[in-house]
């Protein structure tokens, strides 16, 4: 087994179980902000790599500063994104009919965790990385035969493709990190050593399913700066 997608899955998943049976409503209030943390941290390393390249922070840099693109489990898994780009200008919309995010949040039978996972993440990332970019997810594959986003005034050239330059992009052992530590810290900041239990909890879960070794590959990050691209 390995880092993928699904595992990145897995662990917002399980901080969204634990938060909510401990803290109901605040728990689910705190999750959110956990996602828009997590997500803005990945937008600002975008940010930063673009501006050191000589880039403005517009929509067509945004799309080639990604740091992450489909592991092979979950293309050979048949969950890979399936996106349609459906118009280019002036706003760009993408049509997303296959996710392996909604994949695993289905197959954990957490619905509700991933329609507020991605209602929020998304949008975040891009907030993270021009605050004054406009990125609307207005349906998820979560409650919707497809996830729609859109990209308010990106005023593309018709059939833009925009390829993700290689070099950015960060293997899913750093974005599973990322997310453990970015939720643990919302997780402690808010609820204090209840929080740092279910931080502890959470690990414990992914341990179970993903085993010692990706447990610990995790747990060698705790002190890894996410803010900063490196």
């Amino acid at each position: 087994m390995e880092f993928s997608e699904m595992s990145h899955a897995f662990i917002a998943a399980r901080f969204y179980v634990r938060l909510i049976e401990a803290f109901s409503d605040r728990g689910k209030r705190a999750f959110i902000h956990a996602t828009q943390y997590y997500a803005e941290q990945r937008g600002r390393r975008m940010a930063q790599r673009a501006i050191r390249d000589g880039h403005e922070l517009t929509f067509d840099v945004y799309q080639q500063y990604g740091e992450w693109v489909s592991t092979s489990e979950s293309i050979e898994g048949e969950c890979s994104n399936l996106t349609e780009v459906v118009s280019y200008s002036p706003d760009c919309t993408l049509h997303i009919s296959r996710c392996p995010w909604h994949a695993q949040f289905k197959a954990m039978g957490l619905t509700e965790a991933g329609i507020e996972y991605c209602k929020h993440l998304d949008n975040s990332i891009c907030r993270g990385f021009n605050p004054y970019l406009v990125y609307d997810v207005t349906q998820t594959l979560h409650t919707s035969d497809r996830c729609v986003q859109i990209l308010r005034g990106a005023n593309f050239s018709e059939g833009s493709r925009y390829e993700k330059k290689r070099e950015y992009l960060r293997p899913f052992q750093y974005h599973c990190a990322h997310s453990y530590w970015s939720y643990s810290e919302v997780s402690a900041a808010i609820f204090g050593a209840e929080g740092e239990e279910i931080n502890a909890l959470v690990l414990k879960d992914f341990r179970e399913e993903y085993g010692a070794d990706m447990a610990d590959g995790i747990a060698q990050h705790k002190h890894t700066n996410f803010n900063v691209c490196g």
